[in-house]
């Protein structure tokens, strides 16, 4: 198995030790959820692009890529939405796991007809923001909260301002991940022959 792959595994490793720390009501877990989530999304980065340098691109590697990538993703804001001080909205969740549904869904389709639908400017985009969301946010609330519990009086204001700033920044996130998949849609729309009768 080439470093890619292996990159890929670890990455599939690395979610259900996210979530369990996740689970943990400690503030020292979660930092070391952090810690792993931030270590799982570097894998990210350099699977697909060591594949692409040093031609090491594989059947495994295009199944299962993309495959880590959402299974991490999901469990990253499933785990986020159980903190209460964020305030994410559910429907947040509902329209960005949507969004990844539908265009997974559609490039299998694609595929069964042997064509490859390759990320965009909009998905690559996408991906940043998300990542980016919560790697801020929850390094945000794990010291807020690590002030609180040192007793520091102006933490829980700061705890208060930074819910404000996941709201409106998840809001953000989930629309710009809609309005990527109906880019999507809107440039695939003939490859994918959604107008064509049955």
């Amino acid at each position: 198995m080439n470093l890619p792959n292996r990159l890929t595994i670890a990455r599939l490793i690395l979610v259900p030790i996210f979530v369990a720390l996740m689970s943990i009501d400690n503030t020292i877990a979660l930092f070391l959820a952090y810690l792993v989530f931030v270590t799982a999304s570097i894998t990210d980065y350099f699977d697909g692009s060591i594949a692409r340098s040093r031609n090491l691109i594989t059947s495994f590697g295009k199944l299962m890529d993309p495959l880590a990538d959402k299974i991490l993703m999901a469990s990253a804001f499933i785990m986020v939405m159980t903190i209460p001080e964020l305030r994410i909205p559910p429907w947040t969740l509902v329209a960005i796991f949507a969004r990844e549904f539908l265009v997974t869904g559609a490039r299998s389709l694609a595929a069964a007809d042997g064509v490859v639908i390759a990320a965009n400017w909009w998905g690559k985009m996408k991906t940043i923001f998300q990542i980016t969301y919560i790697c801020a946010f929850l390094l945000f609330y794990i010291a807020a909260r690590y002030l609180i519990e040192h007793s520091y009086d102006w933490a829980e204001p700061c705890m208060y301002y930074i819910g404000i700033g996941s709201q409106g920044a998840i809001i953000l996130v989930a629309l710009y991940t809609a309005a990527s998949g109906i880019q999507f849609a809107a440039a695939n729309w003939s490859t994918l022959r959604l107008g064509a009768s049955a």
